[in-house]
């Protein structure tokens, strides 16, 4: 057939992600935190919006749906109802009440370099001297590693190579020990000299620092002409040095872990608390109020566009509250064992359990749980650690998560000197009443940062 140009007509379905869905579904996966700066940069954005302490006015339950009901609406109201002290009563007549999660500033604590610059203070240096050292500290990183070599801060400082040797081991002197160091060997040497280290010790950071961290320790026997238990004993006190020295004072990167929601027993049943309390309050500008009755034809036109913008996110906001609220009532009728004897009884559940249930997509569910933590009678918790898939053991499913905690618990209670491999591991959940592989428990021990059993022996 000779290939020929045609139109044809044909009728298809698509999904188009206007930029209001996409809104939507980006405030759907947001966190507490990530909403309040959304809703802090829009009222920044938005003309119509102003940011207030405290709640003056409820907004009506009447939902407005026509455009010139919204603007009525707007012109009576003064407060959008957001990130208000929320108090709820329970059946009984219990009252709880939820403040601000808000939380004041953090002083930094001291950096590493701030440290060695104030003890670089008390020295009696020449001039020469002195700039070569500052250089030196302001090239150290957060971990307390020289990131310039001694070419280079001879070059920049237009100094000997020996100058600039004779004042970096100077400050190799200084606290923390191993501060300074151009690679970890010589951060662990730094730190052994200090704390007096046999020549063992120091003989293992030097030349077999790779042996010892692939647990190879007949091989550094046999190398060094000692026994296996003298090679424990250096490996021992090498794994208590600190492999980053500037890490203590890299501490003023504070993360905060505002809960969305909160799940209480009030009268024998779980209530699920969203807490919007950790948004900011905002309310209708008084000024572009009037202007909207009675300003001119293009400035109406231009707050109308505003007020939709405004309009739209607080239906956003609005149905991610009634999402996760929906997801997490779920969640708890599922996992009632979990909050009712704690994070041991977690029983497998996967996100298609919830989205058959509340008859939603998948990824609704993922994006509602997406960053989100939940404060429960025993702590508070990410709420995808509810979602663990099950593992097959005697006929019934056993959530992976509870596997894992049985896993730590083994081997925090075994033997230090004869620690148990995966397989004993595995014996150990059996006879729990956890029939696993032995595949499976070194998974699950990866997964969970322990070393394989000839890494965990300790004398």
């Amino acid at each position: 057939m000779k290939p020929a140009y045609g139109l044809e007509l044909v009728q298809t379905q698509r999904l188009v992600l206007t930029p209001e869905l996409h809104q939507a579904i980006m405030i759907l996966q947001m966190n507490a935190q990530e909403l309040s700066e959304l809703i802090l940069e829009e009222a920044e954005k938005n003309p119509l919006l102003d940011l207030v302490d405290e709640r003056e006015e409820k907004l009506p339950d009447d939902t407005v749906e026509d455009e010139e009901d919204w603007v009525a609406y707007f012109c009576d109201s003064s407060d959008l109802g957001l990130g208000q002290r929320v108090t709820r009563r329970s059946s009984g007549g219990a009252r709880e009440d939820f403040i601000s999660a808000r939380c004041s500033p953090v002083e930094p604590d001291v950096s590493v370099r701030a440290h060695l610059l104030s003890q670089l203070g008390v020295l009696h240096l020449s001039q020469k001297e002195r700039n070569i050292a500052q250089f030196i500290v302001g090239s150290i990183d957060d971990n307390g590693y020289l990131r310039s070599t001694v070419n280079e801060i001879a070059s920049a400082t237009s100094s000997q190579k020996n100058q600039v040797e004779s004042v970096l081991k100077t400050i190799q002197k200084f606290d923390p020990p191993g501060v300074a160091a151009r690679n970890l060997s010589e951060c662990l040497e730094l730190q052994a000299e200090a704390k007096g280290l046999n020549e063992l010790a120091l003989h293992i950071i030097r030349d077999h620092l790779d042996d010892l961290g692939q647990a190879r320790y007949t091989k550094i026997a046999q190398s060094s002409q000692v026994s296996l238990k003298q090679v424990l004993r250096a490996r021992d006190s090498i794994v208590k040095l600190q492999p980053k020295p500037g890490s203590v004072f890299s501490g003023g990167h504070v993360t905060f872990i505002v809960p969305d929601i909160t799940v209480k027993k009030i009268d024998k049943e779980f209530v699920v608390i969203l807490n919007d309390s950790a948004l900011p309050s905002i309310r209708w500008n008084s000024y572009y109020r009037k202007l909207l009755l009675s300003g001119e034809q293009d400035a109406k036109s231009y707050l109308v566009q505003q007020m939709k913008k405004a309009r739209f996110l607080l239906k956003s906001i609005e149905q991610r509250r009634i999402t996760i609220s929906r997801v997490m009532e779920s969640i708890v009728r599922r996992q009632q064992r979990f909050f009712l004897e704690g994070p041991g009884h977690l029983e497998p559940m996967i996100l298609k359990d919830i989205a058959d249930e509340l008859d939603i997509h998948g990824s609704t569910v993922s994006r509602a749980i997406s960053g989100k933590y939940v404060d429960t009678p025993f702590g508070v918790f990410p709420c995808k650690m509810f979602f663990t898939p099950g593992v097959e053991s005697y006929g019934q499913e056993v959530s992976q998560y509870n596997i894992k905690k049985l896993i730590e618990e083994i081997v925090c209670n075994e033997d230090p000197g004869a620690p148990l491999t995966d397989s004993q591991i595995a014996e150990s959940l059996g006879r729990q009443g956890v029939e696993v592989a032995r595949r499976t428990v070194a998974k699950y021990r990866s997964q969970l940062g322990i070393p394989p059993s000839n890494r965990r022996k300790k004398l």
